[in-house]
């Protein structure tokens, strides 16, 4: 790890498993990015906590924000922080180059709407270009490389909220 790469802060960060009433969760197909063109861009909802915004709040606006959806409440915060690094190839370039990588508060939400609640152009700029629910466990393998760790563990942590197919809150 290189000395840029160690002094560095981590963004802090809300992320957002937002759960249908089938106990599948939502996936979004991101737009843009500083990936690679051919890196994988399905992920959850996730985003950045502003100065003074406590988390919850946070996992709130950015669900708001990236699918439009506002019929959803909170039913569960994982116990800490979750963090990733960055390649050494995004570092100095992706999140602004302010960030070696993201400190994330995972939260499920519990999706009391119907599909013609989400919005993906809800704001601007659009975060997804396309999304679908999908079952926990497949989102791991759709997730860029350098945060599959982080979906491993919030799909064994929220594992009791989508078992079954049947949301338990």
């Amino acid at each position: 790890m290189s000395q840029t790469e160690i002094t560095l802060p981590y963004r802090p960060c809300v992320g957002i498993v937002l759960i249908n009433r089938d106990g599948l969760v939502w996936s979004g197909h991101r737009v843009k990015g500083d990936l690679p063109p051919d890196a994988p861009r399905w992920q959850l909802p996730q985003g950045g906590i502003d100065t003074g915004e406590v988390p919850e709040t946070a996992a709130r606006r950015e669900v708001a924000e990236e699918t439009g959806v506002t019929k959803a409440r909170v039913i569960y915060e994982i116990q800490g922080w979750l963090t990733y690094n960055l390649p050494p190839e995004l570092i100095g370039k992706a999140l602004k180059g302010r960030f070696r990588g993201q400190r994330q508060k995972w939260f499920a939400m519990q999706f009391e709407g119907t599909d013609e609640d989400i919005n993906i152009s809800a704001t601007e700029p659009k975060e997804f270009d396309d999304w679908t629910w999908r079952h926990l466990g497949e989102c791991a393998d759709m997730v860029v490389d350098f945060k599959r760790d982080i979906y491993l563990s919030i799909a064994a942590q929220f594992a009791p909220f989508v078992a079954s197919g049947t949301v338990r809150a």
